[in-house]
């Protein structure tokens, strides 16, 4: 059965599949022995020996599903040219996970971490629908017909109309207001420019939840490991469970950082 190049390096947890395509263009990528630049290539793993650097890949490594809860203040990238605190700062050295979707640097809550790139990529897809739930404060008391015009689809960003979100006033705060948004959306910055747009300041933006899976009591700078009750509605959410999943299964893993 052949599949995409990009996808066999995503399995094996090499890399994300964007950083595998990535790995493809630098040159990095052989199939039996010839150099693989062209990101629709396919192949059959189980008959083509597939190299990164001239080290053959092995077998898919244990699937690896950790929820972080991020503090404000560190990017959602596995390093920085600047020097600047990333989540692999409150991670164990060694372990090679990759963030699903993004939270700017300001942004805090739920983050997902995996080396299943299957998963990684159809969580991360537009197409996927995913719901993911944010509380966020903005900076004005705002009565109850505001949230109804943020979830209409009313909202125009400079990318388009969005989709329908789910937006309701949680209750009132000293400095503002907290909103509760649903999207399945993934523009970049969606809440915060969908709340620019109605001339609402964002104090703290924080995501709860990813469809089934909740951020909880988790306390910022901490993870914890998905259960396998978790990585299954994810897999189904994402729709690579079955015959499309890869392979990956929760195994033995670190537990919560100190």
């Amino acid at each position: 059965m052949t599949e995409r190049l990009q996808k066999a390096l995503a399995k094996a947890g090499v890399a994300s599949r964007r950083e595998a395509e990535r790995l493809m263009r630098a040159g990095r990528v052989a199939v039996d022995g010839a150099v693989v630049t062209e990101l629709g290539t396919k192949i059959d793993p189980t008959r083509q020996r597939v190299t990164l650097d001239g080290r053959p890949l092995g077998a898919a490594p244990p699937g690896i599903y950790w929820l972080l809860h991020k503090p404000p203040g560190y990017l959602t990238t596995t390093r920085d040219p600047q020097g600047r605190p990333t989540i692999l700062d409150l991670l164990p050295r060694g372990v090679r996970v990759y963030p699903v979707g993004r939270l700017d640097a300001a942004s805090e809550g739920l983050l997902l971490l995996t080396n299943d790139g299957a998963l990684a990529h159809r969580l991360a897809h537009p197409s996927s629908q995913v719901p993911k739930e944010y509380h966020v404060l903005v900076d004005q008391r705002v009565d109850r017909a505001l949230p109804e015009r943020l979830d209409g689809g009313g909202v125009v960003l400079d990318d388009g109309r969005i989709a329908r979100a789910e937006v309701r006033l949680l209750r009132a705060a000293p400095d503002g207001s907290w909103l509760r948004f649903v999207l399945r959306e993934g523009r970049k910055r969606q809440v915060r420019r969908m709340c620019a747009a109605l001339g609402l300041g964002v104090l703290r933006l924080r995501r709860v939840r990813l469809d089934g899976v909740a951020l909880g009591a988790l306390p910022p700078g901490r993870y914890r490991p998905l259960s396998a009750e978790e990585v299954e509605r994810l897999q189904r959410a994402a729709g690579v469970w079955g015959a499309e999943a890869s392979g990956h299964r929760p195994g033995d893993r670190p537990g919560d950082r100190d």
